[in-house]
């Protein structure tokens, strides 16, 4: 009797775990979509980093109720993420894969890198504009003109803010 009560604690403690696993699977996931993955590539990341383990295809399906090529296709672009990776172990015939670690710095330094780029390229196709506009002879209302240059010259400058503050927390919080 006393070995059977035992079990039934050790089943009771075995689900409450799981249930606060699930939940801080889903909250992590809903924080992971602020960083522009898929509902179904937040939770895979977030199930990969709280299992902290190694799993298969096979396992990760199972374990999310989702097709094997679910996994496989969002599997995939966590890898282009660089957020998991592919594990090799000696005699597992199937791909291993886990979630990279440290998170935050994992995580951070992806979407500072995108980021920088972003700011760049618009500041660029921004600047290009305001150049042409300093060549453009216009007949435009001339007072209407300066405000729009004025604008866009605000515009640049706020993207030169943002590049600089994206370097400067890539390279300086995150070494």
């Amino acid at each position: 009797m006393l070995n059977k009560q035992r079990g039934l604690v050790f089943l009771m403690e075995r689900k409450e775990m799981d249930d606060i696993t699930k939940k801080a699977i889903g909250e992590f996931a809903k924080t992971l979509e602020l960083f522009r993955l898929s509902t179904m590539e937040a939770r895979l990341f977030a199930y990969l980093y709280m299992t902290n383990n190694t799993l298969t295809l096979d396992e990760m399906s199972d374990a999310l109720g989702k097709s094997k090529t679910s996994i496989s296709t969002n599997i995939r672009r966590l890898l282009e993420l660089n957020l998991v990776q592919r594990v090799w172990k000696k005699g597992v015939r199937k791909d291993l894969y886990e979630a990279n670690s440290p998170l935050f710095k994992t995580f951070m330094n992806h979407y500072l890198s995108g980021w920088i780029n972003t700011a760049k390229q618009q500041k660029a196709s921004l600047e290009e504009i305001y150049a042409s506009m300093e060549k453009e002879k216009t007949d435009l209302d001339r007072s209407e003109f300066r405000e729009i240059k004025s604008r866009i010259k605000e515009m640049i400058e706020f993207h030169e803010k943002i590049e600089h503050l994206y370097t400067d927390m890539k390279n300086h919080n995150l070494h």
